[in-house]
């Protein structure tokens, strides 16, 4: 089987960390900064990264890239939101009026854990093995829809940090800043 090309969203935010874990597993990537890059390039999975998620809505619609992305993520393509990229993903945000793909049927409030003095690192169960997990003004999956896996929850909380459904994987953390290459694997696997 041929390797898969992952396309990582590059118009704002951390896409370099994602394109290094996937270097490490032998993946290659390619950066979407604009339509061409889209069109002129093999796509088995996408990365949306962590960064801001207001900004890069607006640059996905100001580049012409929104409604390409909408369709092929509609169509099946395996996309990974990270944090921002979750946001992009979730089909409600509590505490904002936007939405953006609105794809991934889970409700999100953006910045649940506080600015970035309230960043936090932890190491949680993802899928039954602990692993480390980075937390950057990050959203809160505060519930998930109908037919959504819940991969990864706080024992104690219950607060959920990472679901799939169906083509989709979504975290509120940040798996690219820490050198565990568990969750990146996943999302590869996918494919």
């Amino acid at each position: 089987m041929n390797k898969p090309v992952i396309g990582v969203l590059a118009v704002q935010g951390a896409f370099i960390e994602h394109r290094q874990i996937l270097a490490k597993l032998g993946v290659e990537t390619f950066e979407i900064r604009q339509k061409a890059d889209l069109l002129n390039n093999p796509l088995d999975g996408l990365i949306l990264p962590g960064g801001e998620s207001t900004v890069q809505g607006k640059l996905l619609r100001e580049l012409d890239l929104f409604d390409l992305l909408l369709e092929k993520i509609q169509k099946g393509l395996p996309v990974f939101g990270t944090c921002a990229g979750l946001i992009l993903l979730a089909s409600h945000l509590s505490n904002d009026g936007n939405t953006y793909f609105g794809t991934l049927p889970v409700t999100v409030q953006r910045n649940a854990y506080g600015r970035q003095l309230g960043s936090f690192f932890t190491e949680q169960p993802f899928r039954g093995e602990v692993v480390p997990m980075t937390f950057i003004r990050a959203p809160l999956i505060e519930s998930a829809g109908e037919g959504v896996e819940v991969l990864a929850q706080d024992p104690e909380t219950k607060q959920i940090y990472a679901v799939r459904y169906k083509n989709q994987l979504g975290v509120s953390f940040h798996p690219e800043l820490n050198d565990d290459t568990r969750i990146h694997q996943y999302f590869v696997d996918m494919m």
